[in-house]
């Protein structure tokens, strides 16, 4: 089975979860302090090797936690899982957590990973008239709704004079987006990696824009809200087995893609390219990564996509504040 296959059945699976999970009588699961579910995606790359290299069990050992991995297929679907309290701590893009905290959701900002811009971009077929962002009015986007490529899409065609409204945005995970891309049912994709490489170097798209000199594209560590307050001790010791484990696959980036090629179901040419896109260097939340997200949550809410206007520093910590 593809990883996009792979993509397909876990994103239906989750949504049905949790669905499921959202309308139960007892929906909301109780802060075990004996207990630490790290929720993760198949295309973060340091997160599922250090789930395949068993790093943070090792360091956690004298903790007296249980640790569960549990996947999801893309960032909005993780943050409902924090929200219904399946998860503990997870990792996203910049957008995911402006929509959940706009719904309510429970989760304070604890980290974040240094900007890779060029780890996001619009994709349109190799022979696509198409050759400039102001060529998509009129046009069918496909992108994953709630996603750090929905703010790209959106600063960038803010960028070249449009508005949001100008084009025909299709709401699809990247599984059925990257089928309705190679079928011709969408313009362009706009999509992050390793879609975005495999896409490149499997279906001939090209690059039309990514995210350099527009977006930071910042991804983001959050954790449940009493998880937070009550184990910083934990956080500290995940943040830095994550920036450790970053940096080493930033001094051999053939190496770590020769071990993700079997966890991602994809050549390590493409996992290799991919990471070479990302910073991979792990932070502490701070004020002005904080502004930043801000900016986000602004922008989605003149665009009518969150129903609220809302202070990102909401979701954080009173230390904070």
């Amino acid at each position: 089975m593809s990883v996009f296959n792979q993509y397909r059945r876990q994103f239906a699976t989750a949504s049905l979860a949790l669905a499921a999970a959202l309308i139960a009588p007892a929906a909301l699961a109780e802060y075990n302090p004996k207990l630490l579910r790290i929720g993760f995606q198949k295309s973060a790359s340091v997160l599922s090797l250090l789930k395949a290299q068993g790093t943070v069990e090792k360091q956690l050992a004298g903790k007296g936690l249980d640790i569960k991995w549990v996947e999801f297929p893309a960032g909005p679907q993780l943050l409902e899982g924090l929200n219904v309290g399946s998860i503990d701590f997870g990792y996203v893009g910049e957008a995911p957590p402006i929509f959940a905290q706009a719904a309510g959701a429970n989760f304070v900002y604890v980290g974040y990973e240094l900007p890779a811009p060029a780890a996001e971009a619009v994709l349109v077929p190799k022979a696509s008239a198409i050759r400039s962002v102001a060529d998509l009015k009129g046009k069918k986007v496909g992108l994953n709704k709630g996603s750090n490529v929905h703010y790209l899409l959106v600063k960038l065609l803010e960028k070249h004079g449009l508005k949001y409204s100008d084009i025909q945005p299709v709401f699809l995970p990247p599984a059925d987006a990257r089928a309705a891309f190679e079928r011709g049912a969408i313009d362009a994709w706009v999509i992050w990696e390793p879609f975005q490489s495999a896409a490149e170097k499997q279906v001939d798209a090209r690059i039309l824009a990514d995210g350099q000199g527009v977006v930071y594209n910042h991804a983001f560590f959050l954790a449940e809200r009493e998880f937070a307050e009550k184990r910083a001790d934990v956080i500290r010791i995940l943040f830095d087995e994550a920036h450790k484990l970053g940096q080493q696959i930033k001094k051999d980036t053939r190496a770590a893609a020769a071990q993700l090629t079997t966890l991602q179901g994809l050549d390590p040419a493409v996992i290799e390219q991919a990471l070479n896109r990302y910073n991979l260097s792990v932070r502490p939340i701070d004020d002005a990564v904080l502004a930043e997200q801000q900016k986000l949550a602004d922008t989605f809410y003149d665009l009518k996509l969150i129903p609220k206007a809302i202070q990102v520093k909401d979701a954080t910590l009173p230390a904070r504040r």
